[in-house]
């Protein structure tokens, strides 16, 4: 059989289930990290509940999706996950979703292997969200998500720290309401309140301009010029402020 026959008639397999996002949806990529817990307890032991150098893995991948073909308007990043918002326009291979699914997971695995010096793996899946409304919503849900977490980790892990087993921990934690939580702590000498900022609502990436100075190099004199980076924010706005935020981040079509 020849070649031409053989790409016809065996492309349709590849192809036959492919499924395009439609034009004017919102696309949002969640991207989790696979077997995190094992690779960060027990390969490499980062502090608990949280390590700035994990943290820092986690950004610079964010920064590098954000950079790496696609239209990223805002990246979010909390514990092992990272959220993309796509920018309206993105139209790249056809909104083709298996592209952005292995392309956005391939990316975030060798970025984040390539800084971490060993392997670590993502899956990604996309959210086809129809109203604004809706994105600010899945952000906002992200936000609760990671101030929610770090709350129960930091008392997982006091409790833990004071001989508590995995059980006993876990079910004392999940026992608790929110004010009994950080009553916990608060007897600790912690208020959760006080904590960074980064731990209890995650870290955003969006693109701004910059003014930075230079020198010309024919007439010697300083100069000023902008220049588009992304920014790492690790003190995100909350409640209203966070809504208007994202507002901002999907910005008009």
């Amino acid at each position: 059989m020849k070649f031409d026959d053989l790409d016809a008639r065996l492309r349709v397999f590849e192809t036959a289930h492919d499924h395009c996002a439609l034009p004017g949806l919102y696309l949002v990529a969640r991207l989790d990290g696979r077997n995190f817990t094992r690779l960060t307890k027990e390969v490499h032991p980062f502090e608990r509940p949280f390590d700035v150098r994990f943290r820092d893995l986690m950004v610079g991948t964010v920064s590098h999706l954000m950079q790496c073909g696609f239209r990223v308007r805002y990246g979010f990043t909390e514990s092992d996950e990272i959220s993309l918002l796509l920018d309206p326009a993105e139209d790249s291979f056809g909104r083709k979703l298996r592209k952005y699914h292995s392309i956005l997971a391939g990316e975030a695995s060798a970025k984040f292997s390539l800084l971490l010096g060993d392997l670590g793996s993502f899956d990604c899946r996309i959210a086809q969200l129809p109203r604004r409304s809706d994105v600010v919503d899945y952000f906002r849900w992200r936000s609760e998500d990671a101030l929610r977490n770090a709350l129960n980790a930091h008392c997982y892990w006091h409790l833990r720290r004071e001989g508590q087993s995995r059980r006993d921990a876990t079910a004392q934690v999940s026992g608790l309401s929110t004010a009994a939580k950080n009553e916990l702590l608060f007897q600790r000498g912690i208020n959760f309140n006080n904590l960074p900022a980064w731990q209890k609502r995650g870290v955003g990436l969006y693109w701004r301009d910059e003014q930075r100075e230079g020198l010309n190099p024919l007439t010697q004199q300083p100069t000023q010029t902008t220049r588009r980076g992304v920014f790492t924010d690790f003190e995100l706005p909350v409640g209203a402020g966070y809504t208007a935020f994202i507002e901002q981040m999907i910005g008009t079509e």
